[in-house]
C-alpha cells in the first residue's frame, strides 16, 4: 500500500493555489453565466473573422435563441446537437442551450453520415444547429434520427453587411464548399434569432445534478459513448482550473497583469479541452476569446494572432510544433503571452524546448479526459522547465494507481490511473454496464491509462491499458476502424494499431489479409475516407498473409504493432 497519507501531494503544491476550492459558488451554469454577463457586459467576449461581440451582445443574442428554441416545444432536458467549427454562432448556442435548460450534444463537424447518425440516434437529439457546409451529411440520415428541428447557418451570418454577403458568396460560388442539400424543416440562424427577439425566455428550474452536456467519447468496442456531464461537473472544473491558473495570471515576472485576458481558441469547441479551457474559463474570468474556425489553415491562423497581443494559448503538441515551424509565427511579438497550456496528447520535449526558446513561455502540460470534464492533473504554471510528466492532481481531485484487482499500488509502481473528484462524470448515457466498469464503488474513475506517481506528487503516464490511438489529441479506436474496413470487398481480416508520427503524435497503421488478391491500398483508403473522419483513416496500409492471434482468435494488437 501507499505509505503516504491521502492527498500527500498537497505538501508540494505551488504557492497561491488552494488545497480545496468551494465548487458550490454557483448552483448551475446559468447562474455562472448571469453573473459573468452582469459583470463583464461591456467587455469583448468573442472575436471571429475580425468581428467582435461583447458579453452584453452575446447575452442578448443568446436570450433570443433560447426563446426561439423554447417556442418550438423543446422541454428542459431535451438534447440539442451542435455541429459547427469555432464561430460566433457556436458561442451563442452554447449559452442559449444552458439558458433554455437544454442539453448540449457536441458533434465533430467532420463526421461521416454513419458517425453522425450514430451520435444523433444514441443521444435522442431532437434538434441540431449546423453549419451549412455540413448540412448535406445531415440530410442523408436525418430520417433515421429523432431530429425534428434544424437550424442552418453560414460562417459569416453574424458578420454584418457587407461581410456576411461576401462570405456567403465566397463559400457558395468561389470556394464551393457548400454542397447542395435538402432540409425542408430547417430555419436559418438569423431567422431564428429574429423570431426569438419577439419572445421572452421562459424560466426553467435547474439543479446542480442536471445534465448540461452529453459529451461523446470513443468506446473500446468501437461505438462512441456519451459521458453525462452535469452542471456541477462543469462548474467544478471551471472553478478548480481558475484556482490552478491564478498564480500564473498574476505572476509579476511576466509583467503587469492585463485587465482583460485574450485567449487564442484554435482548439475546436466541440472538444472537451477547448470547451472548458477556453469557453467556460473565459466566461468565468471575463476573457476575450479569439476564435480560429479552421486551425489547419495555419497562414490564416497566424495572421489572426498577429492582430492583437494574446495572453493564453491552449493547444496540442502538433499545433505547437506546426506554429514553431511557421515562418510568420516566428516573427510575432510574444511579450504578452503568459500561459501556453498543453493537453490532449503528450507534449514532446523537442517541441517544449523550441517553444520556450522562441516565446519565452513554457508549455505547461496537464492530463485529463472527457469523463473527468477535461482536467485531472497539471504542472505548475509558474514552472519554467519541461518535466516530461503531467503534473499534480488539481484541487479537489484525487489520483490513485491501482492494479487489475482495484488494489492501490505503492509509489513508483505502474498501474491504472484512477481519478475521483467533483468533475468526474455522472456516468455513460443509457449504458449502466459500461458505467459500472468505468466508475468503482468508491467513486474512482478507471481511466484505462497506465501511470506512475512520482515522489514529488507528479503523475507520469507511461502507457495505455486500452488500445486507443491518439491522433493529434483525438481518440481513435482500432475496433471502429476494423469494423469499417471489414465491409470493404476483398478484405478477409484486418488489424489497426498506432505508430509514432512526428506530426500527429500517433498515426493509424492498418494490416490487411486479402481475400481478393487484386485489392489495392488505394481501394481501401477510398473506402475509409467515405466512412471515417480523416484523422481516423490509416496513414499506412500493409498486406500480410496472417495476423497474430490468441488461442480464442482475438487479434493480438500489441504483437501486431511489434511486427509491423
Amino acid at each position: 500500500m501507499n505509505p503516504k497519507s491521502a492527498k500527500w501531494w498537497l505538501e508540494y503544491y505551488p504557492p497561491g493555489v488552494p488545497h480545496e476550492v468551494d465548487t458550490t459558488e454557483f448552483a448551475t451554469l446559468r447562474d455562472m453565466i448571469d453573473t459573468a454577463f452582469a459583470t463583464f457586459a461591456a467587455r469583448p467576449m468573442v472575436t471571429c473573422l475580425d468581428k467582435t461581440l461583447t458579453f452584453g451582445e452575446v447575452d442578448q443574442l443568446s436570450h433570443a435563441l433560447a426563446a426561439w428554441l423554447q417556442s418550438t416545444g423543446l422541454k428542459p432536458g431535451a438534447r440539442v446537437a451542435l455541429m459547427m467549427p469555432n464561430c460566433h454562432q457556436y458561442v451563442i448556442a452554447l449559452v442559449a442551450l444552458v439558458r433554455a435548460g437544454l442539453v448540449v450534444v457536441n458533434v465533430n463537424p467532420l463526421y461521416t453520415a454513419r458517425e453522425l447518425q450514430h451520435q444523433l440516434s444514441d443521444s435522442g437529439a431532437e434538434a441540431i444547429i449546423i453549419l451549412e457546409q455540413f448540412a448535406h451529411t445531415l440530410a442523408g440520415i436525418i430520417g433515421n434520427t429523432s431530429v425534428k428541428y434544424v437550424v442552418t447557418t453560414g460562417i459569416g451570418d453574424l458578420l454584418g453587411f457587407p461581410k456576411a454577403q461576401f462570405a456567403r458568396f465566397v463559400t457558395r460560388h468561389v470556394k464551393k464548399t457548400v454542397p447542395a442539400f435538402s432540409l425542408p424543416q430547417s430555419i436559418n440562424f438569423n431567422a431564428a434569432l429574429s423570431r426569438g427577439r419577439t419572445l421572452a425566455t421562459a424560466p426553467v428550474t435547474l439543479a446542480p445534478s442536471d445534465m448540461a452536456y452529453l459529451q461523446y467519447t470513443g468506446g473500446t468496442t468501437g461505438a462512441s459513448k456519451g459521458a453525462i456531464l452535469s452542471h456541477a461537473n462543469v462548474i467544478s472544473q471551471t472553478l478548480i482550473a481558475e484556482a490552478w491558473l491564478s498564480p500564473a495570471l498574476i505572476d509579476p515576472r511576466r509583467g503587469a497583469a492585463p485587465e482583460i485576458y485574450t485567449v487564442i481558441c484554435a482548439l475546436p469547441l466541440y472538444h472537451i479541452y477547448a470547451l472548458t479551457a477556453c469557453f467556460w474559463l473565459g466566461i468565468r474570468i471575463g476573457a476575450h476569446n479569439v476564435l480560429i474556425p479552421n486551425p489547419r489553415d495555419m497562414d490564416a491562423m497566424v495572421a489572426t494572432m498577429a492582430k492583437q497581443p494574446f495572453h493564453v494559448l491552449p493547444a496540442v503538441n502538433t499545433m505547437f510544433n506546426a506554429l514553431l515551424h511557421h515562418a510568420q509565427f516566428q516573427k510575432l511579438d510574444f511579450s504578452a503571452l503568459r500561459i501556453s497550456s498543453g493537453g490532449g496528447a503528450a507534449v514532446q520535449r523537442a517541441v517544449a524546448d523550441g517553444w520556450l526558446k522562441l516565446t519565452g513561455t513554457p508549455i505547461v502540460e496537464g492530463y485529463g479526459l472527457t469523463e473527468s470534464t477535461a482536467g485531472a492533473t497539471c504542472n505548475e504554471f509558474t514552472n519554467e522547465i519541461y518535466t516530461g510528466d503531467v503534473g499534480m492532481p488539481i484541487p479537489n481531485v484525487e489520483i490513485v494507481i491501482r492494479d487489475d484487482n482495484n488494489i492501490e499500488l505503492p509509489l513508483g509502481q505502474p498501474g491504472e490511473v484512477c481519478v475521483r473528484g467533483p468533475n468526474v462524470m455522472q456516468g455513460y448515457w443509457q449504458a449502466p454496464a459500461e458505467t459500472a466498469k468505468a466508475i468503482a464503488a468508491d467513486g474512482f474513475l478507471r481511466t484505462g491509462d497506465i501511470g506512475i506517481m512520482l515522489p514529488n506528487g507528479h503523475l507520469k503516464i507511461v502507457d495505455r491499458k486500452k488500445d486507443m490511438i491518439l491522433v493529434s489529441g483525438f481518440n481513435v479506436y482500432p475496433t471502429e476502424i476494423e469494423e469499417v474496413v471489414m465491409t470493404c470487398p476483398g478484405v478477409m481480416e484486418c488489424g489497426a494499431v498506432g505508430i509514432a508520427d512526428e506530426k500527429t503524435g500517433e498515426a493509424v497503421r492498418l494490416a490487411v489479409v486479402r481475400s481478393d488478391p487484386t485489392l489495392t491500398e488505394a481501394l481501401i483508403m477510398e473506402h475509409c475516407r467515405k466512412n471515417l473522419t480523416a484523422y481516423k483513416c490509416p496513414k499506412t496500409i500493409v498486406f500480410r498473409d496472417s495476423l497474430p492471434k490468441s488461442p480464442i482468435g482475438k487479434i493480438l494488437r500489441r504483437e501486431l504493432r511489434d511486427q509491423i
